[in-house]
């Protein structure tokens, strides 16, 4: 933490991606016109917003609210609390449930493995309200599950009442929280992530298509959701990587199938052609040394506790800078990944991302006599100035 009578000193300067000293600055055009209600284009690794409109701004999701549910389900099955293979007995209520459907049959077992691929790939409401009720016992109880998990991910306008996104009132979410929430599904469950990108899904014989139309157009293009209701009009949460970098977008409110696809694809363009991503420091990387005093050992390694990166209009990377804030004086005893100071990255004098400089190591506190000595050398220090 930092000592509130302490001046803080840049340590180092760093200058990055020098080889593009003669880069010529490009200009970056005004965002697209979108033909939404709410939207939002983020890189997901920084969390960068290039683009948006309203992305705070509460509506109904629709079946975007399935990204909760199926997020719920990956977690589940991450903790070992279920299985693929289990079998879930599918309920009157589940097999009645309204609108899109799996067309499981009441009284019957489906594997959950199945059931996931039936809410993400056919947006089976049936398929959402048996998987709900086979991990928290009714559909209600999942709702309140959904509304931990949304607390826990950050998602501040989200209120979660069903599994399906079926309306009812103060049932919301908004472009912000889907971001964060498609964020933590393909970041936090890899493992499962390759079921968004499927085109078809077949269950009781019945074949039926992913409704994202951009896993058709664009290559590049491997999820989310799509969502429609007459309130939500609609919706769709889609993600797409290139050259290492990955991007997420979402849009409320298009007139139609196609008006959300088109919108989409127009806010995922332009971040591609205007933007990049660099990593500047891996992670547990050591930064810097700096000197302790009282402590058994008198160096101390200092870095970043995640990789480093930050997203920026493309052919800027020549005039970001690094600088690195430690405190003046540092003390034994230092726990590791404890927070000492600050890297903050700026382009062109503008603050663009700011992370905790933290302890890489443990240093004990030293004998008596050490300390004694070392307070001494810091009280002549201090006079000196």
């Amino acid at each position: 933490m930092f000592n509130k009578v302490s001046k803080f000193f840049s340590v180092f300067v760093l200058v990055l991606f020098a080889m593009q000293t003669h880069a010529i600055t490009r200009l970056i055009p005004a965002e697209p016109q979108i033909a939404a209600t709410a939207y939002l284009v983020m890189d997901a690794d920084t969390g960068k917003i290039i683009a948006s409109k309203n992305e705070h701004g509460q509506f109904a999701p629709a079946s975007l609210t399935k990204m909760m549910t199926a997020y719920i389900l990956e977690y589940e099955l991450s903790k070992g609390n279920v299985s693929e293979d289990d079998l879930v007995l599918v309920s009157e209520k589940a097999w009645r449930t309204q609108g899109s459907r799996m067309f499981i049959r009441e009284g019957t077992q489906v594997r959950l493995g199945d059931l996931m691929k039936g809410i993400v790939i056919q947006s089976g409401n049936d398929a959402s309200v048996a998987a709900a009720e086979h991990i928290a016992g009714s559909e209600a109880a999942f709702a309140d599950l959904m509304n931990q998990h949304a607390d826990l991910l950050g998602m501040q306008n989200s209120n979660f009442l069903n599994a399906t996104g079926l309306p009812a009132k103060s049932h919301v979410s908004s472009a912000y929280d889907l971001a964060i929430l498609a964020k933590a599904i393909i970041q936090d469950f890899p493992q499962h992530y390759g079921m968004y990108s499927e085109k078809y899904f077949t269950y009781n014989k019945i074949r039926q298509p992913n409704r994202n139309k951009l896993l058709w157009r664009d290559k590049t293009v491997d999820g989310l959701k799509t969502g429609y209701t007459d309130e939500a009009g609609y919706c769709l949460v889609a993600s797409a990587k290139r050259d290492n970098m990955r991007l997420i977008s979402v849009v409320l409110g298009t007139k139609d199938e196609e008006a959300r696809a088109r919108e989409s694809q127009k806010l995922l363009s332009y971040a591609f052609r205007y933007y990049r991503t660099h990593q500047l420091y891996e992670s547990n990387v050591v930064l810097n040394t700096t000197k302790v005093w009282a402590g058994e050992t008198d160096q101390l390694r200092m870095g970043i506790n995640e990789s480093l990166s930050v997203t920026i209009p493309r052919g800027q990377a020549d005039k970001l800078q690094a600088t690195m804030d430690v405190e003046r004086i540092i003390k034994a005893p230092i726990e590791k990944g404890q927070e000492l100071g600050k890297v903050r990255v700026t382009l062109e004098g503008e603050l663009v991302k700011e992370v905790p400089l933290v302890a890489m190591n443990t240093i004990p506190e030293a004998g008596l006599l050490k300390r004694i000595w070392h307070a001494i050398m810091l009280f002549f220090s201090s006079l000196i100035g």
